[in-house]
């Protein structure tokens, strides 16, 4: 039974579509802990809503848990609810036509970031140890730095998908949001099934150039604490890195990934969902109606192109990346927007390219980015990403540790 205090806490983090209790099937290095599932993962027993009603009401039952759920199950822990997030996962603000905007409580005038809105809340707000997402182009990364908390990507393809509702399969991941970095190792270490080293030796740390020239001013202010302490803590082994010395001197900007990763993840898109679009003509929300109008009009060849350039990246960044190599850079271009204003205020209109700007680099790259809660602007909290190569997952974990400590002596 859950006790009232909590179900208040629950209540006002407006952060569930279901709450239930499902007990462990196993025991493990997850015991005693509580997780809730973003609703675009199978829970055996429920329906799959995606953030909208029609998919709900036109979708079975789930028949079984997705291969994530059971992982953490068998593991020891509690899975109490499943969570709001953008419709259909297509969105980065968090705020959903259906079911509302759930609490940010470290900024509540502020969105909680999505699509993975409501796992953020929960484990912000306190009502779950961790919370899975799933993160295509920032959808675990962007609400965690929003809301103060760990949250990690993993290298695409490390953790299963299976029972998970595709959106871009070739950027899709299922991600993890934590209160804290040790429950984070912990819950990782069981989706990817290998042990988090809880020192690692950090060779080089990548301070990407552009991110940081083109974050607003009150970004780099608040994480210039952190950023000096890696710096001096790697000093000879740290450096201001640009995405153009990455592809070996080809031309290279944010805009340029930026406009790879959406070529690419609009044809996608409109490939995994448009079937059900077009047959069902479901309400949607003004902002996710647009989308879609956008990714069924697409001229689909020039993903031919877009292809081959994010081959190109990727081989860069494979080549570039050492094996404990780290990259540093703000998750976040800017603070969380004020509720309200995405899609309605013009000084936020540029938020979505820019925030995908940033985060395209590990979806095209194949990498794991953990974002760490280490910025703060007048009570306002920002994340801190760091990037490792690809597979290296338990080393970047292991690095994120180290570098929370610098900051947390």
């Amino acid at each position: 039974m859950t006790p009232p205090d909590m179900e208040t806490r629950i209540a006002e983090s407006k952060a569930f579509v279901h709450t239930f209790h499902v007990e462990p099937k196993g025991s493990g290095i997850l015991d005693g802990l509580r997780f809730a599932v973003k609703d675009l993962i199978d829970q055996e027993g429920y329906k799959t809503s995606c953030g909208n009603p029609r998919w709900r009401d036109t979708h079975p039952v789930a028949p079984a848990n997705a291969v994530c759920v059971d992982q953490l199950l068998y593991s020891g822990a509690v899975c109490v609810g499943k969570t709001v997030l953008d419709e259909l996962a297509f969105g980065l603000s968090g705020e959903n036509f259906f079911y509302g905007t759930s609490l940010n409580p470290k900024a509540l005038d502020r969105v909680p970031g999505g699509s993975s809105s409501g796992s953020a809340s929960a484990v912000a707000c306190g009502v779950v140890d961790f919370a899975l997402g799933t993160d295509t182009g920032g959808s675990v990364r962007v609400p965690a730095s929003n809301c103060g908390i760990f949250g990690m990507r993993p290298s695409h393809g490390a953790i299963s998908v299976a029972g998970v509702n595709p959106l871009a399969p070739s950027f899709d991941t299922v991600g993890v949001f934590a209160g804290t970095s040790e429950v984070l190792s912990r819950v990782i270490s069981v989706l990817i099934g290998c042990d988090i080293p809880s020192e690692v030796s950090i060779g080089h740390v990548h301070f990407l150039q552009e991110p940081f020239a083109q974050c607003d001013p009150e970004v780099n202010n608040a994480l210039q604490v952190p950023v000096d302490a890696i710096r001096q803590a790697f000093e000879g082994r740290s450096s201001e890195t640009s995405l153009t010395s990455i592809t070996a001197g080809s031309p290279s900007d944010l805009h340029d990934w930026y406009i790879t990763y959406c070529e690419i993840q609009w044809a996608e898109i409109w490939s995994c969902l448009g079937p059900w679009v077009a047959e069902t003509n479901p309400e949607f929300g003004p902002t996710t109606r647009r989308n879609f109008e956008h990714v069924r009009n697409l001229d689909r060849g020039i993903s031919v192109k877009a292809v081959r350039r994010r081959e190109f990246y990727y081989r860069a960044l494979k080549k570039f990346i050492g094996p404990s190599d780290l990259i540093c850079l703000p998750t976040t271009p800017t603070l969380a927007p004020l509720k309200g204003t995405l899609g309605v205020d013009r000084t936020v209109e540029d938020y979505y390219p820019r925030t995908l700007s940033f985060t395209s680099i590990a979806g095209i790259g194949r990498l794991p980015q953990v974002t760490l809660p280490l910025g703060n602007s007048n009570d306002i909290p920002m994340g801190l990403s760091l990037l490792a190569s690809e597979g290296n997952d338990a080393f970047l974990l292991g690095a994120a540790q180290t570098i929370m400590k610098l900051n947390n002596p």
